[in-house]
């Protein structure tokens, strides 16, 4: 990994948290930022700092490496620069679990992070299935676009569960689909933490065999992978990691798409420091797109997923286009 890299996305996470600490509907300013750290100044201003702002800072910051673990161990699993969870209806998938956790009042969070989890496999293996059926399984673009289809489809089976639901449960999913840090707590960062941690991981251990994956299925089964166990591994992995995120946040599109291609404009090739580089930017663009979310219509918010998308939509075109180019 260049030194040179790795400083310049530190500072960019620690530029990131200081933004993230000071925007919001009472304004901080750096001195009122240090005191309240050390303990001093303001009680009404340690308050905010300690129960509000770190917590959703903090959240922001496992969410986004999440995601961006997830999207770049999918990119190296598919070879495909436009593999992401969102793309592919990984998170929607997660969302309807979550969702349907919900309904059924199953809210510990032991229990939604599982029927996230659950959902995302769900996802994967429809995804699969369809881009199989078209003729396609390798495709990008098809997988894409299999992606699309199921996504539509988790979204239409969310609004049939929340068809008789009660309205504290509708209001509730609303948050799941358009994406919000605004109620995170220690708790929040704890859990969710400790699934990314544990999936990031793994799927940093996974490194060395994603390079070889790289060179191509064939090449990789040559010098002795079991391309197909590495290849369900990394993405049963990843489904975890980005259901953790849904479970967590909701619905936040487009992180696991643009981060790893802006990691790979750093010259940064191999996937383990991709990976660990990732998790920071991607950690570091969640907090920035969350205080973007607080300052535009203050003192409402806009949804986080909305904000992200803005960013990621064009991206995703760019993309796209650059695919069908090559």
């Amino acid at each position: 990994m260049s030194t040179r890299a790795a400083l310049l996305v530190a500072l960019v996470v620690a530029v990131a948290v200081v933004i993230g600490l000071a925007v919001g509907s009472v304004p901080l300013s750096l001195d009122a930022l240090r005191d309240a750290l050390l303990g001093q100044g303001d009680p009404v201003v340690r308050a905010i700092l300690w129960d509000l702002r770190l917590p959703r800072v903090a959240l922001g910051l496992v969410v986004g490496a999440g995601l961006a673990l997830s999207g770049g161990a999918m990119q190296a699993t598919l070879r495909n620069p436009l593999a992401e969870p969102y793309l592919l209806g990984v998170s929607g998938g997660a969302a309807v679990g979550a969702v349907l956790a919900s309904v059924a009042g199953l809210l510990a969070p032991t229990v939604v992070p599982l029927a996230a989890f659950l959902g995302a496999l769900g996802a994967v293996a429809l995804v699969l299935a369809v881009a199989r059926a078209a003729g396609g399984a390798s495709d990008p673009r098809i997988l894409v676009m299999a992606g699309v289809i199921v996504g539509a489809f988790c979204t239409a089976a969310i609004m049939v569960a929340l068809a008789t639901a009660p309205e504290g449960t509708v209001r509730g999913a609303l948050w799941w689909m358009m994406g919000s840090l605004s109620d995170a707590t220690w708790a929040d960062v704890r859990w969710v933490g400790a699934y990314v941690a544990v999936g990031g991981a793994l799927l940093l251990w996974l490194g060395r065999d994603l390079d070889v994956l790289a060179l191509g299925e064939e090449p990789a089964a040559a010098l002795g992978l079991d391309v197909d166990r590495v290849t369900r591994r990394s993405f049963l992995i990843a489904a975890l990691v980005a259901a953790a995120t849904v479970a967590g946040a909701g619905l936040i599109g487009f992180v696991g798409l643009v981060v790893p291609s802006l990691v790979r404009t750093l010259g940064i090739t191999r996937v383990r420091p991709a990976l660990a580089l990732a998790a920071g930017v991607g950690g570091a663009l969640v907090v920035l797109a969350d205080a973007v979310a607080r300052r535009v219509v203050p003192p409402a918010e806009l949804p986080l997923g909305a904000v992200t998308a803005l960013l990621g939509v064009p991206f995703f075109v760019w993309r796209l286009r650059a695919a069908a180019a090559r």
